[in-house]
């Protein structure tokens, strides 16, 4: 779904690359300013994957950033909602490596450099924030893996108990009428560069 711009080429590569496959079908040594890692690196094989980064960015300020966001924040009563079901409805269904999110990438490895200017690598936190309507935030909880997990399992997580609990909360503080809330996202951010090597 992503813009098809002149300047950008999107690839969708294989979980495991040796290095010779990365300089083969993407880039040469030292080649890359910035590598961004959305949502995602709690999934990878990390010593490989920055092998991969610490071989293809540039020296030494070439710099690679990784953020994940949390459980979205839309006031106390749809909050409770959202916790009751990522606790006790989806939790089950969970990958072990969910935990590394819930840590805000803090216990993440993490080996790079303080960029210019800053001390540290963070976390750092920023919130993103989104109108949505109940329709389309029950859509963004179809998007989670522990969703998916139980589908494959022949498991509805958004059954009509879950989903009635979720309308209630949501209408239980209507600001206007047309049923749409601002839903903030905590983001969380590792930013380093790879220094000399």
């Amino acid at each position: 779904m992503a813009p098809k711009l002149p300047n950008i080429r999107y690839e969708h590569t294989p979980p495991v690359m040796s290095i010779a496959e990365v300089e083969q079908r993407f880039t040469p040594k030292s080649s890359l300013d910035l590598v961004t890692v959305a949502q995602a690196l709690h999934w990878f094989d990390l010593p490989s994957f920055y092998d991969q980064i610490k071989w293809a960015l540039k020296k030494p300020n070439g710099v690679i950033a990784a953020w994940c966001y949390t459980l979205p924040r839309v006031n106390g009563t749809v909050d409770t909602a959202i916790d009751r079901y990522y606790r006790f409805v989806s939790k089950p269904y969970s990958d072990p490596l969910r935990k590394l999110v819930d840590d805000e990438y803090r216990s993440v490895d993490f080996p790079f450099e303080a960029v210019d200017g800053d001390g540290e690598t963070g976390p750092f936190e920023f919130v993103s924030e989104k109108v949505m309507d109940l329709e389309a935030f029950l859509q963004y909880l179809r998007s989670w893996s522990a969703y998916q997990t139980a589908k494959d399992k022949g498991v509805e997580l958004l059954g009509s108990d879950v989903v009635e609990e979720f309308k209630r909360a949501w209408k239980s503080d209507e600001e206007g009428g047309d049923g749409k809330k601002i839903v903030k996202f905590p983001v969380f951010l590792r930013i380093g560069k790879v220094g000399e090597i």
